[in-house]
């Protein structure tokens, strides 16, 4: 049989193959949470509305901010449709040295290790993204080494326009990542800052032992007018000295890689069943919840309301009075809860979340 010669013109023969994006949600298209939160303040230092961004505030900031993820505006040559979009809603414009104001994406080093960091291979970082504000500014990505307590910074600029970024950052050959589920990297975007973080130079050309004076020098105040906004998206992070094109993955991927640090239950219409459980005693009822995606650790446990559960034995119902994580295996998690007396020991039940209700399960970094 004759062999048919296969036509290798179209496939790339050089670059990047596979899973090239270390960063999760760089689209920011999963939110989880809410899509939008708005007042966002002073020492706010956790998770709003896009899977694994944090927005982390602190000092003495007067300033705030509506934080919206999934808005449809992206450019056509980042592949995406959607992205990120900050607005200042009240300014501060007497900056206190301790003030700060970043979006961040924390690492795992379980993700980092092809870095090689801290070995005499180590490999260059870069960043890319697309970025467009209401007026020019210069920003700030930096990259902290959580394990060594090293960093280096590069700027960027903003216009009224999108445009891509691309940023390489030099290997390091000192201090490597730990080969774990914690925190080993962020990757943080400064966008206001006071002197404790300004007052310096950049660390731009090499890692360094952290100086905070060095982290975001030469930054602009994203809180300087309540005209200000700010719209990021296709944000990747990958090995080596070249910024390829934003990878696009399917969304149940995109899901199941958040759901590993945060899951929430809903419901859905007039009520929806959360899981099954059985009467330890009239008033103790044991379920197990079977995760859709093992999370990073053992998960804080937490839901909107009581008032919003049902729990059901037989033909009677109870509200809860309390729900309990009593512990996980990362794949599931068994849930303890109490209500007062109805039905008997050894009876199955089920537990349900009324229309807007929700439980949550948290492992983020």
């Amino acid at each position: 049989m004759a062999l048919t010669k296969v036509d290798t013109s179209m496939v790339e023969s050089s670059g990047a193959f596979g899973r090239r994006n270390i960063l999760i949600n760089g689209d920011f298209g999963i939110y989880q949470r809410a899509q939008q939160i708005t007042g966002i303040g002073a020492n706010a230092s956790t998770y709003y509305t896009a899977d694994r961004w944090k927005m982390d505030m602190g000092g003495s900031n007067s300033g705030r901010v509506t934080m919206t993820a999934g808005t449809e505006d992206a450019p056509t040559e980042s592949n995406v449709t959607t992205s990120l979009k900050l607005a200042c809603t009240t300014a501060d414009t007497s900056i206190g040295a301790g003030e700060y104001f970043i979006l961040v994406q924390q690492i795992e080093g379980f993700n980092l290790q092809q870095f090689k960091k801290g070995t005499s291979g180590a490999k260059q970082f870069t960043v890319s993204f697309f970025v467009k504000g209401n007026g020019s500014a210069t920003y700030v990505v930096e990259l902290y080494d959580n394990d060594n307590g090293r960093q280096i910074s590069k700027t960027f600029a903003v216009t009224s326009s999108w445009s891509k970024v691309e940023l390489t950052f030099p290997a390091d050959t000192t201090g490597a990542f730990g080969n774990d589920a914690n925190a080993s990297l962020n990757v943080a975007i400064w966008l206001h800052a006071g002197s404790d973080y300004t007052g310096g130079t950049l660390n731009s050309s090499a890692w360094a032992a952290q100086t905070p004076a060095n982290r975001a020098a030469g930054i602009s105040s994203f809180m300087s007018s309540t005209s200000n906004e700010l719209y990021i998206t296709a944000v990747q992070l990958e090995v080596g000295d070249t910024a390829t094109e934003f990878e696009i993955l399917s969304y149940p991927e995109r899901l199941a890689l958040c759901q590993r640090y945060f899951q929430i239950f809903k419901g859905f219409g007039t009520s929806s069943a959360v899981m099954n459980h059985h009467n330890r005693t009239t008033t103790q009822r044991y379920g197990c919840l079977n995760l859709p995606v093992s999370t990073r650790i053992s998960p804080t446990l937490g839901y909107s309301s009581l008032s919003d559960f049902i729990s059901f034995v037989a033909s009677t119902s109870a509200t809860p009075t309390a729900i309990v994580n009593q512990g996980s295996t990362g794949h599931s998690i068994e849930i303890y809860i109490t209500t007062a007396a109805n039905g008997t020991a050894g009876q199955a039940g089920w537990l349900r979340v009324a229309n807007g209700g929700y439980l949550t399960l948290d492992a983020e970094l």
